[in-house]
């Protein structure tokens, strides 16, 4: 069976259709200028290579920065901020903003009311963060738990992409061994995908 009619092959394409889709609506070096934060930063954005990088470093950097920043009390400056942590932080800006949408108008209250609960129990549990008055501890006890509960999600999302990398070697591997057995080189005019 010929590559471009194998099932392995047709599942990589079908891979590469759906990650383009998701990745659509990010922000890219191609579309930066389309977005209302960034595109003041567009220049400056695209000359910064690590921004779009997928690489383990900066894609690590962006989820746990990333998590804990869409989890505290800074909705509606969370895109100038993901953008500044980002260079800062040498991180990717597309896995940054992608988790700057997790906190939305839809999910706004649950994840505060869920933060708020949490930050206060620490609170409640340690002593740390009271004593500022009832606003000062509210505050506190937002940001508090958007922090703890910021890293228990970056840990997620970080098992969950160390898990993805570790399939996508995997199905790599595998598409590589099939490029083999019918004799394509990577370069090759007629091979599929390169």
């Amino acid at each position: 069976m010929p590559v471009r009619t194998h099932p392995l092959h047709r599942r990589w394409l079908a891979r590469r259709r759906r990650l383009r889709r998701w990745l659509r609506p990010l922000p890219r070096r191609a579309n930066v200028a389309r977005y209302p934060v960034v595109k003041w930063f567009a220049d400056a954005a695209r000359k910064r290579p690590y921004l779009w990088s997928f690489k383990r470093k900066h894609v690590l950097v962006s989820l746990y920065a990333g998590a804990v920043l869409a989890l505290m009390p800074v909705y509606g400056l969370q895109l100038l901020l993901g953008l500044a942590l980002a260079v800062w932080l040498r991180g990717n800006l597309t896995v940054m903003t992608a988790l700057q949408m997790v906190t939305n108008p839809l999910t706004l209250g649950p994840i505060y009311y869920a933060t708020h609960a949490l930050g206060a129990w620490l609170i409640g549990l340690t002593g740390y963060g009271e004593g500022a008055g009832a606003l000062g501890t509210h505050v506190n006890a937002l940001v508090v738990g958007g922090v703890v509960a910021g890293l228990g999600f970056a840990l997620l999302l970080d098992v969950g992409w160390r898990l993805l990398a570790w399939e996508a070697r995997r199905f790599r591997a595998q598409l590589a061994a099939l490029h083999a057995r019918f004799g394509y080189r990577h370069g090759d005019a007629d091979a599929p995908g390169d």
